[in-house]
């Protein structure tokens, strides 16, 4: 029997990040610093929230656009970064940001659209544009100005014949930042040539130098923007798939329709945790990010001793150093002689060749591990 799949499915290419963890999976003794997940456990209260959510029996379903109480503790916990999103009509709790972005592309992306996505980028914005019929234009971000998105590199990229604009900051994979004097630049872009905004801001809580900015706190761009935050990264719950969308509310309800359609709800056992997180865990969150800028600070200093041209990365739990000769041949080198994992630049699009992304997301004696082992490698390349 043969099946005939959509060419959406087809032309969908696999993870380039999944490659080198199964190339990884083979082997015995990896250090892997490819993948972006916290090696910190949820915070007790929340995962004992988890836990008698379940011995409660609380198993069914949420409201569509997630329970009430958590939707009100999201807008009271906005407000540190200027905002303010009424919780009954422009939140919308979701299954990860990851399911969030796709509602938002769909919502908001007609066939023939162009989304433009500043890259180095996050994988999954690409493919989200491509499943709405999206035309995906790249503005690359360059080394020498900090991976920042500028006024200037979204003119370069032709971006005013763009729709929808996308990107990330903190940044996967860089750990770019983006602060008011910056946002400012692409707030003006985005008004003068009407594009709608999706702000990706799931690493806020992760800004080590200075205080997280949001562009949808510039003059004009609440009404034409969606932030994106959510549980995985800051309270360290990526399995509990938690995220949530704040924006205008006509996008939100085209949202939560979608989101009808496809989760119902987001888990409700996750709700009761991401609660809780929001409720108790700041300290929990404040000690995570002083361990992470720990291992920033060590892995940055090794990798300038190395001679690796690598900028101060500020945000998120990634560097982005040059390496020498083609990424993708370097990353699986160094898997394979060496046994240390990252992700060539070149998965993440343009402006991303030439780097590779190292998560230092892992304890300082396996990072300790593996820039020994990098260092070594690097006197025989």
């Amino acid at each position: 029997m043969s099946h005939h799949l959509s060419e959406r499915a087809e032309r969908t290419p696999p993870s380039g990040i999944r490659r080198f963890f199964e190339i990884a999976e083979e082997m015995e003794d990896v250090v892997s610093l490819g993948v972006g997940e916290p090696d910190f456990s949820a915070p007790w209260p929340a995962r004992k929230a988890a836990i008698e959510a379940l011995e409660r029996g609380q198993t069914s379903y949420t409201s569509n656009r997630g329970r009430r109480d958590l939707r009100e503790a999201i807008s009271t916990h906005a407000t540190r970064y200027g905002h303010d999103y009424d919780a009954e009509e422009e939140i919308l709790v979701t299954t990860g940001v990851s399911e969030a972005m796709d509602l938002a592309m769909r919502a908001l992306v007609d066939p023939g659209d162009v989304v433009a996505v500043a890259e180095p980028a996050y994988i999954s914005y690409g493919p989200d544009a491509s499943f709405s019929g999206g035309e995906v234009l790249p503005v690359p971000t360059e080394a020498s100005e900090e991976f920042r998105l500028t006024y200037d590199a979204l003119e370069r990229a032709g971006a005013e014949r763009a729709d929808v604009l996308v990107f990330c900051y903190p940044n996967n994979p860089t750990g770019a930042t983006m602060d008011a004097t910056h946002l400012a630049e692409v707030a003006e872009f985005a008004r003068e040539h009407d594009l709608f905004v999706l702000a990706d801001e799931v690493y806020a809580a992760l800004t080590y130098e200075g205080e997280h900015d949001s562009i949808a706190t510039q003059r004009g761009m609440r009404e034409r923007t969606v932030v994106f935050n959510g549980f995985s990264k800051a309270y360290a719950m990526t399995g509990l798939r938690l995220g949530y969308a704040m924006g205008p509310p006509e996008v939100v309800d085209a949202m939560n329709r979608i989101h009808q359609y496809t989760m119902l709800s987001a888990p409700t056992t996750a709700q009761a945790a991401a609660l809780e997180a929001l409720e108790s865990c700041d300290d929990a969150v404040a000690d995570m990010r002083e361990q992470y800028d720990r291992r920033r600070r060590f892995v940055l200093s090794r990798f300038r001793e190395m001679g690796l041209d690598c900028f101060e990365a500020q945000g998120a739990f990634y560097v982005f150093p040059s390496v020498p000769g083609d990424d993708e041949a370097f990353a699986e080198e160094l898997l394979r002689e060496a046994e240390v994992a990252v992700v060539p630049g070149r998965v993440f699009g343009d402006g991303g060749e030439g780097h590779v992304r190292v998560s230092y997301a892992r304890s300082l004696p396996e990072l300790r591990e593996a820039m020994d082992r990098i260092e070594a490698f690097l006197a025989d390349y």
